[in-house]
Order: C-alpha cells, then structure tokens, then sequence
C-alpha cells in the first residue's frame, strides 16, 4: 500500500470482505484475519475494548452461529481510514433485528485493520 490509489484500493477491498464476513460469509477466524495482531475492536464505542486477535476472535464469536445478512450503504476512504455505513440483519429463531451501524477503521502500513470502532446505539436498532 504505497500509493494513494493503490492504499484506497487496498482499504476499499478490506472493507467488502468485512462486509461480506460480517454478513454470514465467514468465521470468526476469517474476520480476525482483516486485523493486525495487537487491532482494537470497540463495538459500540463506549464499550469494552477488545484487544488482540483472541481477544476480538471472542467478540466475533458472538455472531458466528446466527443467520446474518449485511450489506454496505456508504462508504468513504481517506489517508489509512475508512468510515462506512452498513445494515447488518440478523435472525436467531423467531427473533430478527436489523442495526446500522457506522464504523471506523484505521489501517496499518501492511492493510490490516489496526482499530475499528463502532457507532451504534439502540437507537439504531429495530426489531423486524
């Protein structure tokens, strides 16, 4: 990721395999590959911040089980960031949810995710 098109390029295609990843196309491990060893995941900000590949395979985990679907609303790409809107369903039994998160990742000289943070609340959540 040297240049500018090509560190945007990078970051953009990060950003869909998360998307795809996060929306049942993948494992926990397969999402805790996107992120460099010592990432930050703090998903809702003000929450716990999880530290560490295990750390935010455990986080990750959480979901693994469930029926997901995601899919990418906006997206913006600047220097090693990127802040994207996404819708994420997810149906556990007769119980379906759908949040809008926006999230916000910084990327390190070799285009691992070295931070995300999520911006949701309850408010961003409705029952369906």
């Amino acid at each position: 990721m040297t240049t500018a098109p090509g560190r945007a390029q990078a970051i953009t295609e990060t950003v869909h395999r998360y998307i795809e990843l996060v929306g049942g196309g993948g494992d926990a491990d397969a999402l805790v590959g996107l992120y460099a060893a010592d990432a930050t995941v703090e998903d809702p900000v003000g929450g716990e911040v999880h530290i560490g590949h295990q750390a935010i395979r455990n986080f990750y985990g959480a979901i693994s089980g469930l029926d997901r679907k995601a899919e990418l609303v906006s997206l913006r790409v600047a220097g090693n960031e990127a802040a994207f809107q996404f819708a994420l369903t997810i149906t556990n039994g007769d119980h379906r949810m759908r949040i809008e998160p926006i999230d916000v990742m910084v990327f390190d000289g070799d285009g691992k995710i070295a931070g995300m943070k999520a911006y949701w609340s309850a408010e961003n959540i409705t029952q369906l």
